[in-house]
């Protein structure tokens, strides 16, 4: 498998990941996209009464402001590792037709941070603001972002919905928990049957590819919420061990960038923005 590796301002910034960088990219064997955390990316103006606790989405400021910490974060990305960044997904998958655009004018060529079927409106950023995207009307196979200077790839993360059985969907309406659940490639430590129903579902609906995500810091013990003991690691890496031998089955390897070269040299989906989805008013936060 073959990852892309989203990077943050912390992380270019890190002498040992520019070395395990510098290593990947001389062995072809990853790629370096780009990862925006607009509270901590530069240039830092506080948007909020404290940008540290409230995480604001990099949506939530002037879109010149947005500009620039693109700009900053690309600049900065393509000095240390000499390479061109096509590759992207926003912080906190906060994203809209607005940051498309910027990145369309930074020559990104790929971005993969729609989430078929899940609503973040109800995770805040900045204090008064409208949280989060809603994507639940969002298609789960790829899309084009059209402009007047450019386009841009989406690759939506591999999510399928799951209704629940007939006779528990009123129940858990009762409880205020929605009568489907969304499954994605993402580890948790408990989710393995999940995973490996979408990836087989994913091969009967002739998907033309899946997309794995995970955290660098849920590979350590203590570096997330979710995987905070050594055992729970060695349990997640089990369960890589047997979601990536059983998608290495239909699938093979490759990185956005990759993946976008083959949807266009190769033909594979459909080159045109989703049906239904009005990206600059409706689904997406212009």
């Amino acid at each position: 498998m073959k990852p892309t590796y989203l990077v943050n301002w912390e992380m270019v910034n890190d002498g040992a990941f520019r070395e395990l960088g510098h290593d990947v990219l001389a062995r072809r064997t990853a790629e370096i996209g780009m990862h925006l955390h607009a509270w901590d990316s530069p240039p830092l103006d506080p948007l909020t009464s404290d940008d540290a606790m409230q995480h604001p989405y990099l949506i939530d400021y002037p879109e010149d402001r947005m500009r620039e910490k693109v700009g900053m974060l690309t600049d900065r990305l393509e000095d240390v590792f000499a390479v061109k960044m096509v590759s992207h997904r926003a912080g906190r998958w906060g994203f809209n037709a607005a940051y498309a655009r910027i990145l369309a004018d930074h020559g990104y060529r790929v971005d993969c941070s729609v989430t078929p079927h899940r609503s973040w409106r109800n995770v805040p950023g900045a204090e008064g603001g409208p949280g989060g995207p809603d994507y639940t009307r969002f298609p789960d196979r790829p899309f084009w972002y059209e402009f007047g200077s450019g386009r841009l790839l989406e690759i939506p993360v591999s999510t399928v919905r799951v209704e629940a059985p007939f006779f528990l969907r009123g129940l858990r309406r009762l409880a205020g928990r929605p009568a489907h659940r969304v499954l994605w490639l993402r580890p948790n430590g408990h989710n393995l049957t999940d995973m490996l129903y979408l990836l087989d579902r994913a091969e009967r609906e002739g998907r033309d590819y899946v997309q794995f995500v995970l955290h660098s810091s849920e590979l350590m013990p203590g570096g997330s919420p979710t995987f905070r003991t050594g055992d729970q690691i060695e349990r997640l890496y089990d369960h890589l061990d047997i979601l990536f031998t059983h998608a290495s089955a239909c699938f093979i390897g490759g990185t956005l960038g990759e993946y976008a070269d083959a949807y266009v040299h190769e033909g594979l989906g459909a080159e045109a923005p989703p049906d239904g989805v009005d990206v600059e008013r409706t689904a997406m936060r212009a």
